[in-house]
């Protein structure tokens, strides 16, 4: 079982962004995307995660995604960290990790949110904060949060450590990490591999919106 995307396409106001991508990740497996800023990185996961429209295609555990829109792709438990997080900053930890659970009626959220507190405790101590009082790494700990939520099956990170401190960003990267026990699959963006050449088991390279293998 895996997502497979096959000669994916995509142009945004006419200009071709993204050029005949072709990636797999198997389950269980976490796989690195490296490219400088503007190389195409966002749009391939924004792609992948049903939010811009595309030519190509894409199948995950069997099921193809080119008319799933993007409530339905979280359904299957895809889910995505946005580089800059996209927290509701009056709302608190808690109901910003609730969140999706409350968007697609995740019957189970009570004992999923239970499960991430005990990957993060860190975050159960300040679930009663507003996301507007933490600082960036701890935000990006919160977000990480929220996208496990409904990503029970691939979880599609965009630049995790982007403007993270040091000592958060190794703490993002045992969270991380331990999904692999989990059985998750994890596609982790970064213009270079700094924190996530411990953590991938196979690299895709991008540039220029064209990926190849490394």
């Amino acid at each position: 079982m895996s997502l497979t995307v096959s000669n994916l396409n995509v142009s945004i106001e006419g200009i071709p962004i993204l050029r005949d991508v072709s990636l797999e990740i198997p389950t269980g497996c976490m796989v690195g995307l490296i490219g400088h800023n503007g190389a195409g990185k966002t749009t391939l996961i924004r792609s992948i995660m049903g939010l811009l429209p595309t030519k190509g295609d894409m199948m995950f555990d069997g099921t193809p995604l080119h008319a799933a829109q993007a409530h339905e792709r979280a359904a299957l438990g895809i889910s995505y960290l946005p580089e800059d997080r996209r927290l509701i900053p009056s709302l608190t930890v808690e109901e910003n990790i609730l969140m999706p659970a409350w968007a697609n009626g995740i019957t189970d959220a009570a004992k999923r949110l239970e499960w991430i507190y005990s990957l993060m405790p860190e975050i159960a101590q300040y679930r009663e904060r507003r996301s507007m009082q933490l600082s960036g790494g701890q935000q990006k700990l919160v977000a990480l949060a929220r996208a496990l939520m409904p990503g029970r099956q691939m979880l599609l990170l965009d630049e995790p450590f982007e403007g993270v401190a040091p000592v958060l960003s190794r703490r993002l990267t045992e969270v991380i990490a331990e999904l692999r026990g989990e059985g998750m699959r994890v596609l982790l963006s970064e213009s270079d591999d700094t924190h996530s050449s411990d953590l991938v088991d196979r690299v895709y390279r991008i540039e220029r919106g064209a990926v190849t293998a490394a």
